[in-house]
């Protein structure tokens, strides 16, 4: 959705105001001249608004709409889940005049008239608005074509469907659980429960149907007495209390605290033994001296002894002021005695009632939109009142902006509920003490203290997981009711009812300047008494940690704003009634979509770069609690949710994030491009040291060669120089033979002798291959067998078959006669006995 800018310039003018009246400061609604404003065509092809949701559908629409706030022109629609604005020229949702029905507070129709001489006012027809107020600190108008049906129409649809009947009727339900299908929140709050008490075991539809989940450590057990939501309906089927206490002592403490909402253990340390408990106020009494013997055991249980053997110190923290804790008293309420809780100590923390809060978010709310860029009434702040200074035109009107700021209490709340978790914080993790929380009923003011002291204990529930697991069972399990809070539907047993409108704001949510607004039309009252922005102070506490600890959480600003959304959208089940007894009634988990799945699914599509995730996060920085000191804890506006509507450009405090997101995202990038170029070098090495070898291989190959060669030619040398000894020539022709010729021939006749060279010839075997076997065959022209002839010389030299006396070892060798003369020679002539030749190699004549 396009986010809304204030145009300073525009191409087709909607309000413009005579100078006069600027000079003036008025401060009336500017004329919208609908004259120049084309009203689209009616037809619009839903078909092709590929924008709606999932089973979304439209009810109602109006055309030539103009968002004031914005001064933008184009098509309102009412849809059975929100109300819709489009662009007149692009047809896209423009993100400020596009609110579910949930998360409007109220809406009202009225009439303005620019304020001008008598004569123009006469002519100019009066300015037909619709004014919506939003539970997300937004007020938008719109202004519709006069002398038409459309606001009439839009406001019929937007009462209908911002008042539904039963809770049937909501989105939720009609959309169903989806693709975002809900698991048992039970399940889930076991599986908390078992990490808490230090247990392995996951918790299962099973175990809760047959009740094995009881189980414990050495100090504390989880209960089954509330399984069946009699002894408090309010408070989850499964409790955790002291091992020592029984289900009946449980169920007889039960009755002295108001709504059944007994001490119970919201989280307790597994190392020290510390625990942080929760609980309702005591039914004391006007004169404050009821007591209740099972009540005082099972708080002085949730004390259990040091490692020296001394008892735990126990602080009770009473949430509200103190005066208003003995008012309660005229109730049956109150607060403890610390003489009647043993070595206790009771603390109060002047944190205002729901009505406050409500008030307070009503002024800030009115606070913002008046001194924004772009005010509900499309003037910017910067020329209210006809000014040249902002905030008025003068320092005293200034200051009365910053003023205004600081009377409507928001941040001295925030700032309250802040010290509070810390100083609670604080005494669980430095003295080792145990504190009990309560307020009146225990489910508002006591709900924000526990879970954000949760939060600044343990740094599990600083994840995404464990924020969920947080939110599951300090706020939905234990029984704040978002119905009420909210201001849905409200379960009443079997029939599904609306409460009651019966108050009306201290301070108006909308702005009414003085002659500006005429015959208020107020045609709805969404809220109720019993309306409060408790939960929404809350998590702008955990926005306000987030921004002291950056490094502490896995999640950002942004995801607490999606989550906030989706929260007072109502656009899936997790939120809707008042407690888990109600949710389990109306089978919210199996008829409606999950919430937490949905945003899980967000941050899937794009992993870590996503907007949810915190670029900062580090979770060994601060692996352990988070104490802030008092001096830390002054709050300021949260940009990314206060000023979006009012300050759009203002509230991109994220766009550091976003920058560094980028980085983070580039540098992985770079890092995996790394790690592909490392395995390519190392694949490379490995190439190179396989080839390394290889070339080592041809060398040693070649070395070998050139070795043999050398041996070789030494061998031909020697036998060379061996023939030449006996008076012969030896002649190498081309094609490797060797001619010998015997110089010294008495009968003078030329006789040679044929040398080859073989290896591995047939008929010789060679045990070693590097031995050189030569044959020397030597002609004759006669067969002369004298002794004394040169082949007999031959014979007798070189024969080494030649014994001592001069016989021949080998006679069968036939080496007399000239026709097959064989001579063996060797360079290592003692191998040649290693020689084995057959007899068929010499051939007969």
């Amino acid at each position: 959705m396009d986010v809304p800018k204030h145009r300073s310039g525009r191409s087709t003018s909607l309000r413009d105001a005579t100078d006069s009246s600027k000079m003036e400061g008025t401060g009336s609604w500017d004329a919208l001249e609908w004259t120049k404003i084309e009203p689209v065509s009616r037809f619009v092809s839903h078909t092709n608004l590929d924008f709606l949701l999932e089973a979304e559908h439209v009810i109602a629409e109006g055309h030539g709409v103009v968002l004031v706030n914005t001064d933008d022109a184009g098509m309102l629609m009412i849809t059975n889940f929100r109300l819709l604005f489009l662009s007149e020229g692009t047809r896209k949702v423009i993100a400020l005049g596009t609110i579910p029905h949930a998360t409007i507070e109220k809406f009202n129709k009225t009439v303005a008239r620019t304020q001008s001489n008598a004569r123009q006012l006469e002519k100019t027809p009066p300015q037909r608005l619709l004014q919506v107020i939003g539970k997300d600190m937004r007020i938008i108008v719109f202004g519709f074509r006069p002398r038409t049906k459309q606001r009439r129409i839009i406001f019929d649809a937007l009462r209908r469907c911002t008042k539904p009947a039963t809770l049937w009727d909501l989105y939720a339900f009609v959309c169903g659980p989806s693709r975002f299908k809900n698991t048992n929140p039970q399940v889930r709050l076991l599986d908390e429960y078992f990490r808490l008490i230090g247990k392995g075991a996951r918790a299962s539809t099973d175990m809760i149907e047959s009740g094995s989940f009881t189980l414990s450590n050495d100090l504390w057990r989880i209960s089954s007495i509330n399984s069946n939501y009699k002894m408090c309906p309010s408070y989850p089927f499964a409790l955790v209390v002291p091992k020592i206490i029984s289900d009946d002592e449980v169920l007889l403490a039960s009755n002295f605290r108001a709504r059944g909402r007994l001490p119970v253990v919201s989280w307790c340390h597994l190392g020290t033994g510390a625990v942080l408990a929760r609980s309702s106020q005591p039914l004391v009494g006007l004169m404050m001296n009821m007591r209740s013997n099972m009540d005082e055991k099972l708080v002085a249980a949730l004390c259990s002894k040091l490692d020296d053997g001394s008892r735990r110190k126990l602080y009770i923290a009473d949430a509200r002021p103190r005066k208003n804790a003995l008012a309660n008293g005229a109730m049956g309420g109150g607060s403890e005695s610390s003489s009647n809780y043993f070595q206790s100590e009771i603390v109060f923390f002047g944190i205002d009632n729901i009505h406050a809060m409500r008030d307070s978010f009503a002024r800030l709310r009115e606070y913002l939109d008046t001194h924004g860029r772009a005010s509900s009434d499309g003037m910017s702040s910067f020329l209210r009142h006809g000014g040249s200074t902002w905030g008025g035109g003068n320092l005293s009107s200034m200051s009365a902006s910053v003023s205004t700021l600081g009377d409507s209490g928001w941040l001295l709340h925030v700032q309250n509920v802040l010290a509070g978790s810390a100083w609670i914080a604080a005494r669980i993790a430095m003295e080792k003490a145990s504190v009990l929380v309560h307020c009146s009923d225990g489910w508002d003011r006591t709900s924000q203290l526990v879970a954000l002291a949760n939060l600044l204990l343990d740094p599990y529930y600083r994840t995404f997981n464990g924020f969920q697991a947080l939110v599951e069972k300090d706020w939905l399990a234990f029984g704040h009711p978002f119905c009420d809070r909210v201001g849905l539907p409200a379960f009443s047993g079997s029939e599904l009812t609306r409460q009651p409108s019966s108050s009306n704001f201290a301070a108006s949510p909308g702005r009414q300047p003085s002659g500006a607004f005429t015959s208020p039309s107020s045609s709805h009252a969404q809220t109720s008494n019993n309306y409060s922005p408790i939960f929404l102070q809350w998590v702008d506490c955990v926005s306000q940690l987030l921004r002291m600890y950056p490094f502490a959480f896995e999640f950002s600003a942004a995801f607490l704003v999606d989550f906030l959304d989706s929260m007072l959208s109502c656009r899936f089940g997790n939120f809707l009634c008042n407690s888990e007894k109600e949710r389990l009634q109306c089978n919210i988990s199996e008829t409606c979509g999950c919430m937490w799945v949905y945003l899980a699914d967000l941050r899937a599509l794009e992993g870590g770069s996503h907007v949810h995730y915190n670029p900062f996060y580090d979770p060994l920085k601060h692996n352990g609690p988070l104490l802030p000191p008092a001096a830390a804890l002054a709050p300021t506006l949260w940009p990314q949710f206060h000023l979006r509507w009012a300050c759009p450009e203002e509230a991109q405090a994220g766009e550091i994030e976003a920058k560094c997101r980028k980085i983070i995202t580039k540098y992985t990038e770079l890092q995996k491009a790394k790690e592909v170029a490392e395995r390519k070098s190392k694949e490379i090495s490995n190439a190179m040291e396989s080839l390394n070898a290889e070339l080592q291989n041809l060398k040693q190959q070649n070395s070998s060669a050139m070795n043999m060669a050398n041996r070789a030619n030494k061998e031909n040398m020697s036998i060379k120089r061996a023939i030449q000894s006996i008076g012969c020539k030896v002649h190498f022709s081309n094609t490797g033979d060797c001619i010998v010729d015997i110089e010294s021939n008495p009968l003078g006749t030329a006789q040679n002798f044929l040398y080859c060279s073989k290896k591995g010839s047939d008929g010789i075997t060679l045990d070693d291959e590097k031995d050189l076997a030569v044959a020397v065959t030597v002609t004759a022209d006669d067969d002369d067998n004298d002794e004394n002839s040169p082949i007999g010389r031959v014979c007798e030299n070189l024969c080494p078959f030649r014994s001592a006396d001069g016989g021949c070892r080998w006679p069968n060798g036939r080496c007399a006669q000239l026709s097959s003369q064989f001579v063996g020679l060797r360079a290592n002539f003692d191998a040649f006995d290693k020689l084995s030749i057959d007899d068929s190699y010499f051939k007969p004549e």
